[in-house]
């Protein structure tokens, strides 16, 4: 058993991985995070070498390493959770996901695996495409 732990969120607004690495890279610093309301209660084992798991229409598609979680206090007064994150977004293997809300922890045995070196620059599926390829275990 691994001593870390993953989180999966869906990537709402984003088309796909281009778009989110566009994202990305537009957004100035070495790292950059995502707020979110709840504070991890497994802090410690994300913070040993967890990532982030981006789902892009319905799909695993890209990940990214989790450097810290710093406290932020909103404009309305309440406690948030700034999950930062190494700024390469790396390229993963298409993993299909049901919609959910917030994030959900992903054991590192059940998250996708990187894609494969060569592979990453590798246009990208149509979504539908993807997904329904994944979902009978093709990709």
């Amino acid at each position: 058993m691994s001593d870390y732990i993953n989180l999966v969120k869906l990537c709402v607004g984003v088309d796909s991985f281009d778009q989110l690495q566009a994202y990305i890279d537009a957004t100035p610093g070495e790292a950059r995070g995502h707020v979110t309301r709840m504070w991890p209660k497994q802090a410690d084992a994300l913070l040993n070498g967890g990532s982030l798991y981006w789902v892009i229409k319905g799909v695993i598609q890209a990940r990214q390493l989790i450097t810290g979680l710093e406290e932020v206090i909103g404009a309305d007064g309440v406690r948030r959770c700034r999950i930062v994150l190494a700024k390469p977004l790396i390229r993963t293997q298409n993993a299909t996901r049901r919609p959910f809300q917030g994030w959900r922890y992903l054991k590192p045995e059940d998250a996708p695996a990187d894609l494969p070196k060569g592979r990453e620059s590798e246009q990208e599926l149509p979504p539908e495409l993807a997904q329904t390829l994944a979902e009978i275990g093709l990709i």
